[in-house]
Formats: structure tokens, C-alpha cells, sequence
């Protein structure tokens, strides 16, 4: 008897509320169970916050449960104000399209679509033709506005003024979850945790107009021990995207993260067995080194592939071992002619996202965190030239201990 999805994803930390626990649990282990998770199309390409998501799609499409990527063609329209301060942007419906296609592509790469063993959704299908009456008639007679007022993804946004178009939100997820439930059987919605108060207005409209069971099951959001949610950089989002983020940065985030967090990223973010978690998690002092190695290499494989986890972990490991450079370190190119006239350092380093401004950048040279090839300088009005590349034909600027950057002459 294979082990039942419910307990993979409760062992490796992935679940945090339920709606009907025991329900769940039994019918995971007795049926094949259509479930869907929503993406709002609000950029080009997934980030490191969707990863865990999709991470929980492969362990149920494993254990042979149906997926259902819903690409929020039509509630990305009206933007989510789930834990935002402020209204979302509106976006086009052209750059919704593209960001839609963006997503379908990269699911791809992780969920076996072909057979009908995956489905592919896109909820601009059924929202953007409704007939609002007919909707209110329909859908909005079961929702209680103080029942939604008192809802968590809010709250937050009552302090600054809600606006009706965003308080719809709610009810077009509950919608597309319902509409979901009639085309394909869909029982269960799975997101993560801040999307709650959305996922439960869903299973109660499916239970009350179809007399239906109908479940929710929420995951843990990744956040660093202050509660700030991972996956953010001095650069940004960390995108799944190498175009965005290469596999270098995306190894290199992932290497870098505090150590109290390993042991819960392993167990979210990898497929490793929950006994080699526990053993790489209980590694103390400058041993929980090896075991960020082996996170950043397992996570970068996932995403980007083993060849270009392999070539990531030689370049920090050239870099931290102060070994040879390596060609897959994040590198800039400038015309030849630059630098025979001469770069100053801090042109180099704001160029290079090594600083925010010139400013910060000047800051780090006089606190001594920066080094040119290995050399530590203090100097800010430090020119570099042609004369300047080490035997590589490089520079390599190196701020603090853990970021670089590479210049060469093209």
C-alpha cells in the first residue's frame, strides 16, 4: 500500500489549515481526486513563492491525483488584495495573455499535462462573458457581506478604503472553483495560506448549490524567521525564469538562506527522503554549509535541470574555495574601448546590482566590503582598466562574502 499524499505532504510541512481534515485524508487515499490550484497571471514567469505550490502539485500528480493549473486570465483583471496595502495596477488584457502563455510553458516543465492526466485552465473563459445580473442572482445571493467583511484577506485593505471591484475577488474565486467542480469534478482547492478566506467561499458555494462535497487545503507561505516572505532580493523576485534569474543567482540564493531555514526548505522544496532532511537539518555550525549545498543543488535541479545545477555548484564552489573562475558566474560584458579609458568601480558595482545606489555603493568600499580579484580596496574613486583583468581576461568584484560579479571586455 503506497503511502497516502494527505501524510507525504503533512511529514514534509507543506500543510497548515483543512477544511474537513479527515474527509481529505480519506478520499486522497481512496480515489484519484481532481484538485486545482489558481495562478494570477500578474507577471511574465513564476517565482520562487509559486515554487512551493507547484512542488505540491508534483507530490499529488505522483500519488495519481489530477491537477488543474488554473491561469487567472480573468481574475487577474481585478487583482487579488489579499495581504496588499494598496490596489493592484490594472493590467492589459494583452500582457494578461502573454504572462498566461508564460506560466503554461513553465508549468509544463514540472506537471505531465499529456493524456488528460493534468489539466490547463484559463478562467477568462467563463468570467469575462458573464452577465452581472445573472452572476448576482446566481453566485452573490450566497455570500454574507459581514461574513466576507470579517474575512482575513481584508482586513487590510479596510483601512485604506476597499474598493467594490476588489471585494469582488472573493466571489469570482469562489466562481471559478464551483465552474471547476461542474466541467471537471474538481473537489479540492489547494493554495497557499493568506488565499484561506477565498478557498473557504468556494467550498461553502459548491456545498450549497450542488449539495456537494467540496474541500480546501492550504500550505505554509515560505517566510525568513523575521516573517518576510522568501523568494525577494535586493534585485527582486526571484523568478523561475533564467532569463530573469540565472541558475547561478537562483543557486546562490538558495545557498545563502539562514540556517535556521534549511531544514524546512529541504523538506518544502526537494524530493529528498524526510530521514536525509532531518539528518542534513540537524547539521550544526559551519556544517549546515554542506547542507545548503545540497538544497541549492536539489532546488536549481528541479528548476533549471541537473547540467545547469551542476555548473551553478562548480561556480560557487570555485568562488567559495577561492578556486578557479568559473564561466557560469553572473558576468558583464562592456565594449573594449570603456575600458581602455577606465571604468570607476562604482559605475561597475551599481551596473552589477553589487549596490542600490552610488551612495550604498560607496558606503560598502569604505566599510571594507568590497574586493577587486581578491584584493580588498578602500579606495572609492578607484579606476579600473584593461590593465585591471586578472589572467582570465576578468575583473571579479566580490562585495561581502557571498556576492560577485564578473566584467570582461567584449
Amino acid at each position: 500500500m503506497s503511502t497516502n499524499v494527505y501524510d507525504i505532504l503533512q511529514e514534509r510541512g507543506f500543510i497548515e489549515q483543512c477544511t474537513h481534515e479527515d474527509e481529505v485524508r480519506e478520499l486522497l487515499g481512496k480515489e484519484s481526486v481532481t484538485f486545482y490550484i489558481g495562478f494570477d497571471a500578474t507577471a511574465d514567469s513564476l517565482t520562487a513563492g509559486h515554487f512551493l505550490t507547484v512542488m505540491a502539485m508534483m507530490h499529488m500528480q505522483r500519488a495519481g491525483h489530477r491537477p488543474i493549473a488554473l491561469l487567472g486570465g480573468g481574475t487577474t483583471m481585478i487583482g487579488d488584495p489579499t495581504g496588499k496595502s494598496d490596489m493592484r495596477s490594472l493590467m492589459t488584457r494583452e500582457t494578461i495573455d502573454y504572462n498566461a502563455n508564460r506560466f503554461k510553458e513553465q508549468l509544463s516543465k514540472f506537471i505531465d499535462f499529456s493524456d488528460d492526466k493534468a489539466i490547463l485552465a484559463n478562467n477568462a473563459d467563463w468570467l469575462l462573458d458573464l452577465n452581472y445580473v445573472e452572476f448576482l442572482r446566481e453566485i452573490g445571493v450566497h455570500f454574507s457581506v459581514n461574513k466576507m467583511l470579517a474575512a482575513e484577506c481584508y482586513k487590510q485593505r479596510m483601512e485604506k478604503g476597499l474598493t467594490f471591484f476588489e471585494f469582488n475577488y472573493m466571489l469570482m474565486q469562489s466562481y471559478d472553483f464551483w465552474k471547476l467542480n461542474k466541467l471537471y469534478d474538481c473537489k479540492l482547492q489547494l493554495g497557499g495560506n493568506d488565499q484561506w478566506s477565498n478557498i473557504i467561499g468556494g467550498v461553502e458555494l459548491i456545498r450549497r448549490k450542488e449539495q456537494k462535497p467540496a474541500y480546501g487545503l492550504t500550505f505554509k507561505l515560505l517566510t525568513t524567521s523575521e516573517g518576510i516572505k522568501m523568494g525577494k532580493t535586493m534585485k527582486g523576485a526571484v523568478w523561475l525564469d533564467p532569463n530573469k534569474t540565472s541558475p547561478y543567482e537562483f543557486y546562490q540564493y538558495w545557498r545563502n538562506i539562514e540556517d535556521v531555514k534549511v531544514e524546512e526548505c529541504l523538506g518544502l522544496l526537494t524530493f529528498l527522503p524526510m530521514d536525509e532532511v532531518r539528518r542534513l537539518g540537524a547539521l550544526k555550525g559551519a556544517e549546515i554549509n554542506h547542507a545548503k549545498d545540497v538544497l541549492a543543488y536539489e532546488i536549481t535541479k528541479i528548476v533549471h535541470g541537473e547540467e545547469e545545477a551542476k555548473k551553478a555548484q562548480e561556480a560557487s564552489k570555485a568562488l567559495f574555495g577561492g578556486g578557479v573562475k568559473s564561466e557560469n558566474i553572473p558576468t558583464t560584458s562592456y565594449p573594449a574601448a570603456r575600458f581602455a579609458e577606465g571604468i570607476d568601480l562604482i559605475t561597475l558595482m551599481c551596473d552589477a546590482k553589487l549596490a542600490v545606489s552610488r551612495s550604498d555603493a560607496r558606503r560598502t568600499i569604505q566599510q571594507g566590503g568590497v574586493s577587486v580579484n581578491d584584493k580588498k580596496v578602500d579606495n572609492f574613486d578607484l579606476i579600473l582598466t584593461d590593465k585591471d583583468f586578472d589572467s582570465d581576461g576578468a575583473i571579479l568584484i566580490r562585495k561581502g562574502k557571498k556576492s560577485y560579479h564578473r566584467f570582461i571586455a567584449e
